[in-house]
């Protein structure tokens, strides 16, 4: 896609409309100008990320080696969890935007009507007679520590955020499409913070004034949802996240109904798909009435529990165990997918972190190995914070941990949510493409310039300190140079830091007097002769001069 930058905005894309192979997606610009629908293959692919890796690297010396650990941070490896929520994600966007074709009849009609409220802050949005919203919402509940947010932001990602319409077949279309946007909960607790977040952040995006125009006034909250009403028609919005929803404060919201219905009315009059984002902290902000209104959804909402002990978790420490900095590289075994288990009962961000933990020990204390009894000792020592939800998930009481909010267990029942097995997917095989893609990535690794030459040279027999020491110096010395440049420049650093003692060796045995002397011998000549010859002996007239 061509690039564009919008004045005082974001970076955008210019539309480009892609043929659709489903019959009600066609001739609408905002459904076609979105990436083509993936597959599971194709989804898998695009999501995943493997940082760079060389298992030569663990010949470094340790200081380099522990900021090498910190590369498993930047790993995503899809689970089925996250493959399903991008085809909610994708679903959702294409159908609030069936509604919302602005080609088709009403939709100025709509823009007009939404002019008339903002202007006078008096239209009943609930009762809007042109607009039928085909939008539908959903919920994602889950477990702290799982990574919903990383994956939203991935899978975000996949789509451009502005998309830039001109000319559709022949037809002079000149709009901004926000494809999606994603709110923060505010630091305020309050409803009226998020709509001046919504405002900021549209702002930043499109150039626009709205927080300006419209936030800095005495507006009430149901002003601000008018206008954040229009706001979505105006620029296309596709679907709005709002995450971190268990820091919304009913008594600063004005209590659970009006939030209830703040949440509802959006996803109703707006038209935009709204996703709501939490841990269990925040189910009491979603009671029966806001799941009674969208459980036509037909998404479901979904539950982020903790992983179990099975193929997914197997999947999960697969892709992270090929990454060890330690000189003794360790196959991975039953006990070591087990003891992680156990230390983080099944939560992603402490399992990747007990593991990086556990190599910095390994490395640090010279043990240069990872072993089960390290990975409980670690756990014991630097995970004091959380060892007390670790304990209460590994009592399985209820009662234990109930009292943790964002780790306690969601009660499926009482909720009404789908069930978090889906059968519609076979699970073995999308394990199975997710491996191949594994491997492939792995192949297709990449490390930096710097490793790269220092990698080279001792594949060519350099010393590893040595090389280290010469390639900073040369990059501090003389700035960017390519890797062939750099490993000329080190080779001939090296060569010449080496060679005068060669060279001192090989002078030295050519003009060893004794040598000279035996083969003088051989042609029956003097000593006194041969050094003489050879300037080791100096003549009279050389001391004495010449006399006249």
């Amino acid at each position: 896609m061509n690039k564009v930058i919008i004045p005082n905005g974001s970076d955008a894309v210019i539309a480009e409309y892609g043929e659709q192979v489903i019959e009600e997606y066609s001739g609408n610009p905002f459904i076609e100008a979105l990436p083509s629908i993936l597959s599971i293959e194709e989804a898998i692919e695009k999501m995943a990320i493997y940082a760079e890796y060389n298992s030569k690297e663990r010949m470094l010396d340790k200081h380099y080696r522990i900021h090498l650990v910190q590369r498993l941070f930047q790993c995503f490896q899809p689970l089925w969890i996250h493959l399903d929520l991008e085809s909610r994600i994708s679903r959702v966007i294409r159908q609030g935007y069936l509604a919302r074709n602005p080609f088709r009849a009403g939709y100025a009609q709509g823009l007009q009507e939404g002019h008339r409220n903002i202007k006078g802050l008096q239209g009943e949005l609930s009762n809007n007679s042109v607009f039928r919203t085909t939008a539908a919402g959903f919920t994602i509940i889950g477990v702290s520590g799982m990574g919903k947010t990383t994956a939203i932001n991935r899978i975000l990602s996949l789509y451009p955020q502005v998309i830039v319409h001109k000319d559709y077949n022949g037809i002079n279309f000149s709009m901004y499409q926000l494809a999606w946007l994603k709110l923060d909960c505010p630091f305020d607790s309050s409803l009226r913070g998020l709509a001046l977040e919504f405002f900021r952040k549209v702002d930043d995006l499109l150039g626009t004034e709205y927080h300006k125009k419209f936030g800095l006034g005495r507006k009430t909250i149901n002003d601000m949802l008018v206008i954040m009403s229009q706001i979505a028609r105006n620029t296309g919005l596709g679907v709005l996240v709002i995450d971190e929803i268990q820091h919304l404060s009913k008594a600063k919201s004005g209590g659970d109904q009006k939030m209830l219905n703040f949440f509802v009315t959006l996803v109703n009059t707006i038209g935009v798909p709204v996703i709501l984002v939490g841990t269990p902290a925040g189910l009491s902000i979603l009671q029966s009435e806001f799941r009674q209104a969208r459980r036509g959804s037909g998404q479901g909402d979904m539950i982020w529990d903790r992983l179990k002990n099975n193929q997914n978790w197997e999947l999960l420490i697969n892709a992270l165990w090929g990454y060890q900095w330690t000189k003794k590289q360790i196959p991975l075994t039953d006990d070591f997918k087990d003891t992680l288990y156990e230390e983080s009962q099944g939560i992603i961000d402490i399992a990747v972190k007990l593991y990086a933990m556990s190599q910095i020990e390994a490395i640090m204390t010279g043990k240069e190995e990872i072993t089960p009894e390290t990975i409980r000792q670690v756990a014991n020592k630097h995970l004091q914070l959380v060892k007390p939800m670790i304990q209460a998930l590994k009592s399985g009481n209820l009662s234990k941990i109930a009292k943790f909010e964002d780790i306690s267990t969601v009660d499926l029942d009482f909720l009404g949510f789908m069930e978090r097995e889906r059968t519609s997917i076979d699970l073995q095989m999308k394990i199975e493409a997710m491996k191949r893609t594994q491997m492939k990535k792995e192949q297709e690794m990449r490390i930096s310039k710097k490793d790269k030459v220092i990698l080279k040279l001792i594949e060519l027999d350099f010393e590893p300190r040595e090389v280290q020491r010469v390639i900073e110096e040369i990059i501090e010395d003389q700035g960017n140079l390519d890797i062939n440049e750099l490993v000329v420049k080190a080779i001939q650093r090296i060569s010449a830091i080496n060679k005068p003692k060669k060279k001192q060796r090989e002078v030295s045995e050519e003009n060893d007097i004794r040598m000279l002397v035996i083969e003088g011998r051989k042609e029956n000549r003097t000593a006194y002769e041969v050094l003489g010859d050879n300037g080791h002996i100096k003549g009279h007239d050389s001391d004495f001069g010449q006399t006249g």
